[in-house]
């Protein structure tokens, strides 16, 4: 569902990726993590296409994202750091407004659904989003995903900030996603999150992929000393 191919961009004479090669079926979730500036929002951003790959191929369901946009954004929904939302409308105008710039029209009853079931409390849908924890906002967006039917998810920091409780219930969200056949690809600082949630992990260094390994073939302890180990390396070759 989404596939980097040899994907690079670099910014005069900075490398920010480098020939990244990754895949990420169906039903897969792939965490992507690393240090500030390891090439981790470089990589969402090109497979939505904000910036132009310098090389290299991003793919969204066998569609490039260089030359078919359009028809490539019709399977994925995004979900930033913070998700922009209008704070005067409610939870529920403002996925009836976004719903309907997709073409998606639904009824009051279908979208007050699709909140409850990306677990927004009833009290809040229609309460104006300005009074929405992070973790609210959140829920908003996963629940525009399942309103557009997006068979990919793009996640760039989706639980920083979240509090315990709120970052579970984010993860129980994600579950659901992947079990219903959505593949996702999160970059995250959070390592146990990645364990907990994701099916594959990558670790980044300096724009590379330095290491991928299946969630279920490592502890939280071997995930964490390999990530140290890796960010020891880039310490070392900075100093």
């Amino acid at each position: 569902m989404l596939e980097a191919i040899n994907l690079s961009k670099s910014y005069n004479d900075h490398q920010a990726l480098a020939d990244l090669n990754l895949s990420v079926k169906s039903g897969e979730v792939f965490c992507l993590l690393g240090a500030n500036g390891a090439g981790k929002t470089t990589t969402i951003n090109l497979f939505m296409g904000f910036i132009p790959a310098t090389s290299g191929q991003a793919k969204i369901n066998d569609l490039d994202v260089a030359t078919q946009s359009g028809e490539s954004k019709r399977y994925i929904a995004y979900i930033p750091e913070n998700l922009m939302l209008y704070p005067n409308l409610t939870g529920l105008e403002n996925l009836d407004y976004f719903c309907g710039l997709g073409g998606k029209r639904n009824s009051k009853e279908q979208l007050e659904e699709l909140l409850t079931q990306s677990g927004l409390q009833e009290s809040f849908i229609h309460k104006r989003v300005n009074s929405y924890s992070k973790g609210m906002r959140q829920k908003v967006g996963i629940a525009l995903a399942r309103a557009r039917g997006a068979k990919a998810l793009l996640l760039d920091e989706p639980t920083s900030g979240l509090d315990p409780k709120a970052s579970n219930e984010f993860s129980g969200l994600l579950q659901e996603m992947k079990e219903n056949g959505v593949a996702t690809l999160m970059a995250t600082h959070d390592l146990f999150r990645a364990k907990d949630t994701g099916t594959h992990i990558g670790i980044m260094r300096e724009g590379e992929l330095k290491h991928t390994v299946s969630a279920n073939s490592v502890s939280l302890s071997e995930l964490e000393e390999l990530y140290l180990e890796t960010m020891k390396l880039e310490k070392a070759i900075l100093q």
